[in-house]
This record gives C-alpha cells, sequence and structure tokens, in this order.
C-alpha cells in the first residue's frame, strides 16, 4: 500500500484504518465514500490515496488483517498438552473473548463479504477455511479418539464458530452475565453437542 514520506504517515494510516473501519460498520462499505473517511479522519481526500489506492483495498486490508490477527492468536494460545476436549474448550472461550473486543472488525468480516472484488474474496476466503480448518483438527481428534460424537467435522466446525460469533449480536459488558461467564455458558452447550450419550453427565 502507497504510503507518504514523514512523521504522520505511522499515525494517518492506523487513523484511516480505524475511521474506515467504523463508519463501514455503522454505514455499510457501500453507503460510505472516500471523502466521508478523509472528513472522519480530518484530512484532504486527495490525501487518502497516499495510504491506500482505492476504497475496495481498504475494505480488504481490513478484513485480512482481521483475518491474520485472529489466526496468530489463536495459533499462539492454543494449548499445547491435552486432549480434544481441553482444545476444544480453549478454542470455544477463546473465540468468543478475541471476537467481543473487535466486534466492528467482526460485523464487517462477515457483512461486506459481498462487496470484496472476486480475488479479494477468495484471499479472504482462504483465510477464513484456515481458521476452520483448525476447529475441524479439533474435532476430527476428538472424534478418532471417541470422547465425540461428530459425523460431520467440516459442517460442525462452521456450525460452531456461527454460534459463537453470534455472542457479538447481542453481549454487553453492563449486562446480566460477565463474559467469562457467557465463556461458561456456551462452552456447556458446546460440550454437549459433542459429548454424544457417554459425555451429557460429565
Amino acid at each position: 500500500m502507497a504510503r507518504t514520506q514523514g512523521s504522520h504517515s505511522d499515525i494517518t494510516g492506523p487513523r484511516i484504518r480505524a475511521a474506515a473501519l467504523s463508519l463501514f460498520a455503522r454505514h455499510g462499505y457501500a453507503a460510505v465514500s472516500m471523502r466521508q473517511i478523509a472528513g472522519e479522519v480530518g484530512v484532504q481526500a486527495g490525501a487518502l490515496y497516499n495510504y491506500t489506492p482505492d476504497k475496495q483495498t481498504l475494505l480488504f486490508e481490513l478484513m485480512r488483517t482481521h483475518m491474520e490477527d485472529l489466526l496468530s492468536a489463536w495459533d499462539t494460545e492454543a494449548p499445547q498438552a491435552g486432549g480434544a476436549m481441553v482444545q476444544l474448550e480453549a478454542f470455544t472461550r477463546f473465540h468468543i473473548r478475541f471476537n467481543t473486543s473487535r466486534a466492528e472488525a467482526v460485523f464487517v468480516s462477515y457483512m461486506e463479504l459481498r462487496n470484496l472484488s472476486p480475488e479479494n474474496f477468495e484471499l479472504i476466503e482462504g483465510l477464513r477455511r484456515d481458521y476452520e480448518t483448525r476447529l475441524e483438527a479439533i474435532l476430527r481428534a476428538g472424534a478418532e479418539a471417541r470422547v465425540m460424537v461428530v459425523t460431520e467435522p467440516r459442517i460442525a466446525s462452521m456450525a460452531l464458530i456461527a454460534m459463537l460469533t453470534g455472542v457479538n449480536t447481542w453481549f454487553r459488558e453492563k449486562g446480566r452475565l460477565s463474559l467469562a461467564q457467557v465463556e461458561a455458558v456456551y462452552w456447556d452447550m458446546v460440550r454437549r453437542s459433542v459429548a454424544g450419550e457417554a459425555g451429557l453427565g460429565a
């Protein structure tokens, strides 16, 4: 991405991305102009092109950064020991915690996929598949170890991720349940969904 030279480039670039993310989340990608983004940052519209060639690239880079951060964070936090159930609990709690702290990025990443160019869509979908594959591997390992009953690990991984991501639509920090309590409730649902009859009393 093209960048200006000088002391303001490292400051203005992140501010442009933050402003674009907020505007896309509030109004939708199609309704937001580069002029609006510039106004939010407090620069002339033409100055944006020193940081990004166009609005499509800005959307793509926001989505790519979110997915790469998600993958990197899970690869760092994933337990190095323990069985499939330990891994699954860690994934459940991680996904909820990571995404609730990035509500705007999650919303844009899901709702604006349709506005990506075909090439950019394919790249983002590849990153999403990479993440789904991490969970799928846990479910397959659990099924092989006979601690989980999962007949379609690929479908199950997508369904579980969709359920966990849904926390973002209703969770509020000042609500009745803390985030830790929400994690516990969702982990119980996830555990029961894969444990089979033998694990329901656990």
